[in-house]
């Protein structure tokens, strides 16, 4: 991930209503979510979900998939971790142990771990 792909993720993100949606796709996992129980979780109308789907899915941050007649939704690993490797790319004056952590979670969210979950 380069400068200008993390501004836009980091814009997307700092908005509440899509850093909702974006924690509850990835609790849901590789299933996603229909647009309409995303929102009544967040609690917006369905046209007001539909604009900060899109606002997610411009940044990257979510990719959307038709099921018959419904849209679900899930969040794009590889481009949140692609974040999170970003944040820690030059972590801690070279001391990386002190970023362990958030590496590793980070790794978890690989193109390989992509593939496994569609």
């Amino acid at each position: 991930m380069d400068q200008r792909q993390a501004l836009g993720a980091f814009a997307a993100l700092s908005q509440e209503t899509r850093l909702q949606i974006v924690r509850l796709l990835v609790v849901a996992g590789p299933e996603g979510m229909a647009a309409g129980a995303l929102a009544e979780k967040v609690e917006v109308s369905p046209s007001n979900i539909s604009f900060h789907l899109k606002e997610l899915e411009h940044s990257g941050l979510i990719a959307a998939q038709r099921q018959s007649r419904s849209i679900i939704y899930t969040a794009h690993y590889e481009s949140l971790g692609g974040l999170v490797r970003f944040l820690m790319e030059d972590c801690c004056s070279g001391h990386p142990e002190i970023c362990a952590p958030a590496a590793e979670v980070a790794a978890c969210c690989t193109p390989k771990m992509e593939e496994t979950l569609r």
